[in-house]
């Protein structure tokens, strides 16, 4: 089941709530289709429930907000970066595990 926790950033929420955010945030870009993706999600939950109030951690639909995508030269998904005072700080292509996200995690918060 999906954390209420984790963030769903559009276009329209982008700046506001990633960009100008006071806390780091981690921006998982993917897409339905994408099995890494649905792969990365539960491990994505679970982050969020264990970060609550350390980071922010949402979702970005590739498919449906392409500018944000373009962007950040997002090529291929998933795609995790961590933004810190409106830039990407970190960015990983690729699944992978809770471990190596954790680890990515810690050195940003």
């Amino acid at each position: 089941m999906a954390s209420a926790n984790v963030k769903t950033f559009t276009t329209s929420n982008f700046e506001s709530d990633v960009l100008k955010s006071e806390q780091a945030v981690l921006v998982d870009f993917w897409a339905p289709w994408c099995s890494p993706c649905r792969m990365v999600g539960p491990v994505i939950d679970e982050l969020a429930d264990e970060y609550t109030g350390r980071i922010i951690i949402g979702k970005v639909n590739v498919d449906e907000n392409g500018p944000i995508s373009s962007q950040y030269g997002v090529m291929s998904i998933p795609t995790l970066a961590i933004f810190k005072g409106g830039q990407v700080v970190e960015k990983i292509v690729g699944f992978r595990g809770k471990a190596d996200l954790v680890k990515m995690l810690e050195k940003h918060i």
